[in-house]
């Protein structure tokens, strides 16, 4: 195998789906490297049922150190990823594109240009994560100056595109094309869905105040619920009991599960990346999403 194939390295359903959208951009077939994670195998499988242009699928568990010493170009998903920081420093890739890791490409996109530290927003990293962080920036600010790191994105970078154009580092939009145009019609979903979000898990948001959300969706009528994949089955059993909410497990991205469906008109959704994936998805349909739900103050606020 050439060293200069490209290799997808992956590690979650959204990545996924952006490493399909990038070769199909780029009409071309790529491998990859798919880290075991929930709805990983369920998202590939459908990728393939949509003749995603995507080559061998490999399963990995840590660094899938041996596909990426025989790939000099490496799609990556997250660009904060300690598991990139170590091997980008040890294999030190000839050419690095980032795919989207959720709204995380804007935080990364002002590190690579020093406006912020190396460190995922939020988070107090640590051992092997923080200590590979200098190394893994060399690296990859070695190769922006070389011309050898972009972006593949569905997020407005704003402001940053010129500069990091300034820097010899490429951004590529994409508005899910390829994932419409192969969007096949799924089950009826009826007129309003409510996304779930991992929030209370993350300790963002309380129980309580999370079903106190998903109950106000429900205020005129019926909802179908799309469990995120981080819920915890506690909090699906709690949204599960109340009334007017179906719990509709599919094991997919949104992003797959909502090209093609007809008759949405409300989605609701708490503040995350699908607020700026969605619409690109939904163009066209009618369908709006929606933070706020119908007469929220009537059944209880969030705090």
């Amino acid at each position: 195998m050439a060293r200069d194939d490209v290799l997808a390295w992956v590690e979650s359903p959204l990545q996924l789906v952006g490493a399909a959208e990038w070769a199909a951009a780029h009409r071309t077939t790529v491998p990859v490297a798919c880290r075991l994670t929930d709805q990983i195998p369920e998202t590939a499988t459908e990728l393939r049922r949509r003749g995603a242009p995507l080559g061998a699928m490999e399963p990995y568990l840590g660094i899938p150190w041996r596909l990426l010493a025989q790939h000099r170009h490496w799609l990556v998903g997250d660009g904060f990823s300690g598991q990139f920081r170590l091997a980008a420093a040890v294999l030190r890739p000839s050419r690095i594109t980032f795919l989207d890791d959720g709204a995380h490409v804007l935080p990364f996109a002002d590190t690579v240009l020093g406006r912020r530290p190396y460190a995922r927003p939020h988070v107090e990293e640590r051992g092997l994560t923080r200590a590979t962080a200098p190394a893994a920036l060399e690296i990859v600010l070695r190769r922006a100056l070389q011309g050898r790191v972009s972006f593949f994105t569905a997020f407005d970078l704003g402001a940053r595109t010129a500069t990091l154009d300034d820097w010899g580092v490429e951004v590529g939009r994409h508005d899910f094309g390829w994932t419409r145009s192969t969007a096949r019609a799924g089950a009826p979903l009826g007129p309003r869905v409510v996304l779930g979000s991992a929030r209370p898990v993350d300790g963002r948001m309380s129980t309580l105040d999370y079903l106190r959300w998903v109950r106000a969706t429900a205020v005129d009528g019926p909802v179908v619920y799309l469990p995120h994949r981080r819920e915890t089955p506690e909090q699906l059993r709690a949204v599960s009991e109340v009334g007017m909410v179906e719990v509709r497990q599919t094991h997919l991205p949104v992003e797959l599960v909502l090209a093609g469906v007809r008759g949405l008109r409300d989605i609701f959704t708490l503040p995350s990346s699908t607020q700026t994936t969605l619409p690109l998805v939904l163009a066209g349909t009618g369908a709006r999403l929606r933070t706020t739900p119908p007469r929220q103050r009537a059944v209880g606020s969030l705090t």
